[in-house]
């Protein structure tokens, strides 16, 4: 059942002259993906569905399952984990890429392991966090993958924990990049300030017996207001590739691009995409949180309409340089059985523009229904009878 706004509502957004063409960007990556978090608006989609090899990008993924264990009580910050020689072995020396530095048999916690890993990217603090958690990494390598199919990361796939040449058998697309970054970010906002914004991190000791510091490699960091995130990759495969995020005055955009020649290319065309972003784009208001946007009918409750309410300020991305025409309606699945849970999303806000893909936002019930009991539902049936 579609449901449209309030006419005072859609005539004072529809009253706005027509703007012109989305702000026009040429990106030098040969795959690049913006999204606006905050309004749901894809910015930029320049082969976003093609399937790429993720190099370290796949760590994002061995982090967000660990984030989540961590959410639910599964797996502790302090808990240690032991490098087993075997491990240690494979992933030590130039041949095995990025490393943390571990040494064998050497008890880390998982609070390190995932500095080791986010900041880092760590292959060997990967490895050992994925057996510690599911006693072999093709066991946790599972369990990344089955992550994935709750998320709809409908063309990604995994292979390791993270993302070493595996002769394809890992993959994935830019577009399900963003959508894993973007679940980090609100699925687990805590552990994501905690970790993906760190500068540099201290691990292990040269032959010297000096501390060995290590920098994020994250190349907004620094260069982009409210940049927090996420993670860089690289392989000869993969070439130069980056999903970032940041956050200003309310809007949070995620970007990916891939598949850029150098290291300093990599820094440039993220910076130059980021501030893209914000700059040649803008939000405007629609609803702030709580605000009642619209009525859904319920069936069988111990009420016959439920109020539908913003669960966060809401906003429409929109080019800087113009407004646009507006196009507002309230979508929902209805009548809408009870019972019915305060703060449970029942419907979708869709706004559409002339220059920009369907921009959805989610509806929350505005207080509990209950299931009506025999009595209530016969005169709920009266009321409906009668008009």
């Amino acid at each position: 059942m579609k449901k449209s706004l309030a006419a005072a509502l859609f005539v004072t957004l529809a009253a706005q002259p027509l703007a012109a063409e989305a702000p026009p960007y040429t990106s030098a990556a040969p795959i690049a993906y913006m999204k606006d978090l905050s309004s749901g608006a894809v910015l930029y989609n320049k082969a976003g569905d093609q399937r790429i090899p993720p190099a370290s990008m796949a760590k994002m993924m061995t982090a967000h399952v660990a984030f989540r264990m961590i959410q639910e009580g599964q797996l502790k910050l302090d808990q240690k984990f032991t490098v087993r020689p075997e491990t240690w072995k494979k992933w030590h020396g130039p041949a095995a890429g990025s490393t943390m530095f571990l040494s064998p048999n050497e008890e880390v916690s998982v609070e390190n392991l995932l500095h080791g890993i986010v900041t880092l990217s760590g292959n060997d603090a990967c490895v050992v966090l994925a057996e510690g958690i599911a006693g072999t990494e093709e066991a946790f390598v599972a369990q990344m993958n089955k992550e994935g199919e709750r998320l709809g990361l409908a063309n990604s796939h995994f292979g390791t924990s993270n993302g070493w040449p595996d002769e394809g058998v890992t993959y994935v697309t830019a577009h399900d990049l963003a959508l894993l970054a973007e679940a980090t970010v609100n699925e687990t906002p805590d552990l994501y300030r905690k970790f993906y914004a760190t500068r540099s991190f201290t691990w292990g000791r040269t032959m010297g017996g000096a501390d060995i510091n290590q920098a994020n490699r994250n190349p907004i960091l620094g260069k982009i207001a409210g940049a927090d995130g996420l993670k860089t990759g690289h392989t000869e495969e993969a070439g130069f590739g980056f999903t970032g995020s940041a956050e200003q005055e309310g809007r949070r955009l995620v970007m990916v691009v891939a598949g850029l020649p150098t290291f300093n290319s990599r820094i440039e065309e993220s910076v130059r995409f980021m501030d893209w972003g914000f700059k040649a784009w803008k939000a405007q208001p629609l609803f702030k949180q709580g605000a009642l946007v619209e009525t859904a009918e319920v069936q069988l409750g111990s009420a016959t309409t439920v109020g539908l309410v913003a669960p966060r300020n809401l906003a429409v991305t929109l080019p800087r340089t113009a407004s646009q025409n507006i196009n507002v309606k309230v979508v929902y699945t209805g009548p809408i059985k009870a019972p019915i849970a305060k703060g449970a999303t029942i419907a979708q806000l869709i706004v559409s523009t002339p220059d920009t893909p369907p921009q959805v936002m989610p509806l929350v019930a505005a207080e509990d229904v209950a299931a009506a009991g025999v009595f209530g539902r016969l005169w709920n049936g009266l009321k409906s009878l009668f008009g």
